[in-house]
């Protein structure tokens, strides 16, 4: 599919997306973010591509929401539009995504960048939820994920002063996975959904979907989610062989069936 706001390549088994609205530091417009699900459903569904990974272009990943078309919105517009159910979409993608955070990482970019299960991050990326500047406040899930990964104080510290932390920062709160040279920004992001790739796709498609289990509900039930997947991977062809490569000790072959 040919998109207007966002470049789609693949190399092998991992496919990379790149938001492609420089001009305006990858503002996330309705049509942005309408392209950008598109893309990765077409993509989640495609039995070839393992690993999704997702970047930005020029200076940022993503600056935040395009404010010169959210000023306009009522909240009539807000609730009846199908901004909202598209970061729903986001988060049912099944494959593993990777954010490659480079430059500015802003309000929605932040939650963007959340909603992926990994975030690597150059040293020149920052990283905040400024919503609270303009007299809004974070609505596509920042003040809820972000919360949950840094903590209540560090979030209320980023979210009611509006303030931006550094790459590193972001490392040490626990916010990105690895923060690398920007010019190491891709091959890291590469060589990361590489080794994902070459592990079995239900095996990691089943942990995923325990891990996002863990975030959304209690204990007991995220253990009963983990038991019953965990049972269910002894049904597939996948894991036969990869006990029994383990015990013939040589490399398995997965074929995800």
């Amino acid at each position: 599919m040919s998109y207007k706001n966002i470049l789609v390549t693949g190399d092998g088994n991992i496919a990379t997306v790149q938001l492609n609205r420089p001009n305006v530091l990858n503002a996330l417009s309705f049509e942005l973010m309408s392209e950008l699900v598109n893309g990765l459903e077409e993509l989640d569904k495609d039995d070839t591509i393992k690993v999704i990974i997702l970047t930005g272009s020029g200076r940022a990943f993503a600056a935040g929401a395009d404010l010169a078309q959210m000023s306009q919105a009522t909240p009539v517009d807000l609730m009846l539009g199908r901004r909202f159910e598209l970061w729903d979409r986001i988060r049912k993608i099944s494959k593993p995504t990777i954010a490659a955070v480079g430059g500015y990482c802003l309000g929605g970019g932040n939650e963007l960048a959340m909603n992926c299960d990994m975030i690597i991050a150059s040293e020149a990326a920052t990283f905040g939820q400024p919503e609270i500047n303009v007299g809004i406040i974070p609505g596509a899930g920042g003040t809820q994920r972000l919360t949950r990964v840094v903590g209540k104080y560090k979030a209320m510290e980023m979210i009611l002063t509006g303030k931006s932390i550094s790459a590193e920062e972001a490392y040490r709160v626990g916010l990105v996975n690895r923060v690398v040279p920007p010019e190491s920004l891709m091959e890291e992001a590469r060589k990361l959904a590489s080794e994902i790739a070459s592990k079995p796709p239900i095996s990691i498609r089943s942990a995923k979907e325990a891990i996002l289990k863990a975030q959304d509900t209690t204990l007991e039930i995220g253990l009963d989610f983990e038991r019953k997947a965990f049972c269910m991977l002894f049904a597939t062809e996948d894991g036969k062989e990869g006990m029994r490569a383990f015990l013939e000790k040589r490399t398995p072959n997965f074929k995800g069936k």
